[in-house]
């Protein structure tokens, strides 16, 4: 055994692990300060024990934490607090890179009571973890999820939404606009001619309209508008809070911005045409695809009188 007399075991302990440690009394007065805090503050024990813990970092929601100590006292129970909830108690730097997303220390914090012998409490103890690390992978794994989510919602040659993700959308706007009565539009939407179009200049050419024709599509719609692609040459839109009204002005619209300008493909300029059907959400409406229902038929009326036309559903 050494002359020299060896630290304190707790108080060993208490420096060198890798989280932040200190203690207050009911008066938030500082009792332990331990080395994690020194560090990451800046601030040293000597300079902080005995003096209030708000009054020597202003910047702490001094609201919501005494609030969360004095439970503490009152229930004589551990509380908790999350980065997800609040991402800091206190706003220390970290040491990973800035790609990361993260401006500071991501904290995760617990509160607990420090017991008399007669079972009061005396002090409330914190622990403070750095879980920057972990809020960072979270987060890139929640956008890679968003990322995967999004590619699983939209049709490979368009980019548009997918049929699942249309008739999701319009299942879902069918129930609101039935809930509070609100009108409801569906447009059907054909590229007239376009088997020729890959038999005469090659599924090239035809993929080539189907970019061009939904990228015409998407700029002539409101942003309230969704548009998909339903199915081979064939485009389905759910206008919101539209009537059949709004909805045949838009499919003109729609109609003319196609025609207007013929769609190049190498030395090849075609013009392209569509047909379109129309119908809206009425009382007799029970679901979704009764409404995918109507708007084909009223698209097959617009191609057999002559295509390049809309066409308003009618129930006789």
């Amino acid at each position: 055994m050494t002359d020299s007399q060896p630290p304190k075991l707790l108080d060993f302990i208490v420096d060198r692990t890798h989280a932040g440690i200190f203690v207050v009394n009911r008066n938030m007065e500082l009792v332990l300060w331990n080395q994690f805090m020194e560090v990451h503050s800046g601030r040293k024990a000597q300079t902080l024990l005995g003096k209030n813990l708000f009054d020597e970092f202003p910047e702490l929601p001094r609201k919501w934490l005494a609030r969360k100590v004095e439970n503490v006292f009152i229930l004589k129970n551990f509380s908790f607090t999350s980065w997800e909830q609040r991402p800091y108690l206190f706003k220390f730097p970290h040491n990973r890179p800035v790609t990361g997303g993260v401006d500071c220390m991501r904290q995760n914090c617990t509160l607990m009571p420090v017991k008399t012998t007669a079972g009061e409490v005396e002090y409330v103890c914190f622990t403070l973890f750095d879980v920057t690390d972990t809020s960072i992978y979270q987060q890139q794994l929640k956008a890679l999820t968003q990322e995967l989510r999004e590619v699983g919602n939209r049709d490979g040659l368009t980019q548009l939404f997918n049929r699942r993700y249309i008739e999701e959308t319009l299942s879902k706007e069918f129930n609101r606009a039935r809930r509070y009565a609100h009108p409801l539009t569906v447009i059907l939407t054909d590229i007239d001619h376009f088997k020729q179009v890959n038999d005469t200049h090659g599924h090239l050419a035809g993929d080539e309209v189907l970019r061009i024709i939904s990228r015409r599509l998407q700029n002539s719609l409101r942003d309230t508008d969704i548009l998909g692609r339903y199915g081979g040459e064939e485009f389905l839109i759910v206008l919101p809070n539209t009537g059949t009204r709004g909805g045949k002005v838009l499919a003109e619209r729609l109609r003319h911005a196609i025609e207007s300008e013929p769609v190049a493909f190498g030395d090849t300029h075609l013009t392209i045409n569509v047909s379109l059907g129309i119908t809206e959400l009425r009382e007799d409406s029970r679901e979704y695809e009764q409404l995918i229902g109507e708007a084909d038929k009223a698209l097959y009326q617009s191609k057999e009188r002559g295509r390049n036309q809309a066409t308003v559903f009618t129930a006789d």
